[in-house]
C-alpha cells in the first residue's frame, strides 16, 4: 500500500503553499518531513487526509483516492490539540474509535493497553482538562491509533514534551512501524527524524527541496565535520584551506570540511603543537544539509 502524491500544489487565492509536490512513501515506512513553520508541511497532510482538495496533481493510497471510505484505516495526530476538555479520557477515545468503526469492547481493551503501555492507568476517568499537557498528548496519540490504521500521520508528535514523554511516545511510534504501520511525520527535531526516518522530505515555501534516502543525502552532501578538542589555540583552523565553515566553542572547535583529504591535512599540522584531547571525524548532520539547502537554522 504505497502512498504516492503525483504534482500536488495546493494554492490559497493567489497563495501557493504547496507546488508540484511528488513524493513516493512505500508500505511500512517511516517517512520524515522536515521544514520551517509555513513550508507546506500540514497542508500536505490535511491533502492526504483528504481534508483539503488539492489545486492540481494526484495523491493515491494503494492505486486508489483517498475519502471516508479509507478513512478508517488512516490515523492522525494533528498539530494542534483537538480533543474535548470537559469529556472524561475513556468515553471521548470510546466515541472517537467508535467513528472509525470499532466496536466499545475493541476500543475499552485498546484502550487500557496504551493507558498501561503510557503508565497513566489512573486517568481513564479524568477529564482531559485536568491533565498535563504531556498527558493530554498521551491521550491524543492514543486517539490517533486505537483503530490500529495501516497508515499513521503526525504532525509534530512531540512538540511540548519533556523527555521522559518524548521517550514513551518514539518507542511507541517504532513498535507501530514494526507491526507493520507505514508512518509520516513531521517534526521540529532534527535529531528525532535523523534517528527514526530512513527516508526524508525537506520543504521550503512550499516545494521539496531534498527528498530521499537519508544515507544518500549525507553521503552526496559532500562535506564531513570535524571536532577538535586541543589545549592550544585552534583558531587559525577557520582559515584553513578546506574549511567551509567554523564555530569556536567552549571546548574546541567545530570545522565543517570539504573532504577527508582535509582532515588529514589539519592532523599533521597541529600533531606537536600540544595536546589533543579529541579529533573526531563525523557523518554531516540534518541540520547541516538543511542550513545549506534551505539556508537558516532550523530552530
Amino acid at each position: 500500500m504505497v502512498l504516492e502524491l503525483d504534482q500536488v500544489t495546493k494554492r490559497f487565492g493567489s497563495f501557493t503553499a504547496v507546488n508540484q509536490l511528488s513524493l513516493t512513501i512505500p508500505e511500512k515506512e517511516m517517512f520524515g518531513f522536515l521544514g520551517a513553520n509555513g513550508a507546506g508541511k500540514t497542508t500536505t497532510f490535511r491533502m492526504i487526509l483528504g481534508l483539503l482538495d488539492a489545486s492540481e496533481g494526484k495523491i493515491s493510497w494503494d492505486g486508489k483516492p483517498i475519502n471516508y471510505k479509507t478513512s478508517s484505516m488512516i490515523g492522525y495526530l494533528p498539530e494542534e490539540r483537538g480533543l474535548y476538555p470537559k469529556l472524561k479520557v475513556r468515553e471521548q477515545i470510546v466515541y472517537l474509535a467508535r467513528l472509525r468503526g470499532m466496536q466499545k469492547q475493541a476500543a475499552l481493551k485498546e484502550l487500557d493497553y496504551w493507558l498501561n503501555r503510557f503508565k497513566v492507568k489512573e486517568y481513564a476517568d479524568k477529564k482531559i482538562e485536568e491533565l498535563s499537557k504531556g498527558n493530554q498528548q498521551k491521550i491524543q496519540f492514543i486517539a490517533a491509533v486505537i483503530h490500529k490504521p495501516k497508515l499513521l500521520i503526525l504532525d509534530e508528535p512531540f512538540s511540548g514534551l519533556d523527555p521522559v514523554n518524548v521517550e514513551q511516545l518514539k518507542e511507541a511510534v517504532v513498535e507501530l512501524k514494526n507491526t507493520g504501520t507505514t508512518i509520516v511525520f513531521a517534526s521540529h527535531r532534527m535529531e528525532h527524524v535523523e534517528e527514526m526516518c530512513e527516508l526524508i522530505c525537506i520543504m521550503h515555501k512550499g516545494s521539496p527541496v531534498v527528498h530521499g534516502s537519508l544515507k544518500e543525502i549525507k553521503r552526496s552532501f559532500g562535506k564531513k565535520n570535524l571536532v577538535i578538542h586541543a589545549d592550544f589555540d585552534t583558531t587559525f583552523l577557520m582559515e584553513y584551506p578546506g574549511v567551509t565553515r567554523a564555530k569556536v566553542t567552549a571546548e574546541g572547535i567545530h570545522l565543517q570540511i570539504t573532504s577527508e583529504q582535509a582532515a588529514q591535512d589539519i592532523l599533521k599540522d597541529i600533531v606537536g603543537k600540544g595536546f589533543i584531547r579529541k579529533f573526531v571525524l563525523e557523518e554531516p548532520s540534518l541540520n547541516d544539509i538543511f542550513i545549506e539547502k534551505v539556508g537558516a537554522s532550523y530552530e
